[in-house]
């Protein structure tokens, strides 16, 4: 039989492989799971606003961009000292208030002679003398569920002191401040 020389028109059916499918799959599989962890990172951790007002300083300053962190407060309850981000009772409608925890629940708060008492004890994050006490003027006990939150700026803030807002619910509280981003050479970093 005679060799055919030349060109053939036969095509060879193809056939994939259970290793190129295998390959396929695990990049697949890949993507979609890294799409998955980026959008539970950005929806709990991702989370951006503004600091609005001079309540913060020296801590946060107004215009300067927070991260918030939304996951940690499903796990745990805010501590004294942390800075939070709440709605102030829940009003969808505000701008987001930024505070420091000074008092959890069951304690109980008090100004007098402008200095702030917890739990009787002098408050190691006020320092500055507070010139309007508010409703703390008479001694608080916070329930279950309540924070008294205060700016680091008192003297310029907006907190639980004043009547409209008062001791802070934790389901109005959105999260935890952890990172601020560069705002006019102020510099950024993680939140103390």
């Amino acid at each position: 039989m005679a060799k055919i020389i030349g060109l053939s028109f036969y095509k060879k059916k193809k056939t994939i492989s259970s290793a190129v499918l295998r390959e396929i799959f695990s990049w697949v599989f890949g993507i979609l799971t890294a799409i998955f962890i980026a959008a539970v990172l950005d929806y709990y951790l991702g989370m951006t606003t503004n600091v609005v007002g001079v309540s913060m300083e020296p801590t946060l300053y107004n215009g300067q961009q927070i991260f918030i962190d939304r996951f940690l407060y499903i796990l745990s309850s805010p501590h004294r000292g942390d800075v939070v981000v709440f709605l102030p009772n829940g009003n969808e409608n505000a701008h987001y208030y930024v505070k420091r925890v000074i008092a959890v629940p069951g304690d109980s708060v008090v100004v007098q002679n402008g200095a702030l008492y917890v739990n009787g004890l002098e408050s190691e994050w006020v320092t500055e003398k507070l010139t309007d006490p508010g409703i703390a003027s008479n001694e608080i006990t916070l329930n279950s569920g309540e924070f008294f939150c205060i700016g680091d700026n008192p003297g310029n803030s907006e907190d639980s002191r004043s009547a409209n807002i008062g001791p802070v619910q934790e389901k109005d509280i959105v999260g935890k401040v952890w990172f601020c981003a560069v705002c006019e050479q102020r510099g950024m970093g993680f939140v103390k």
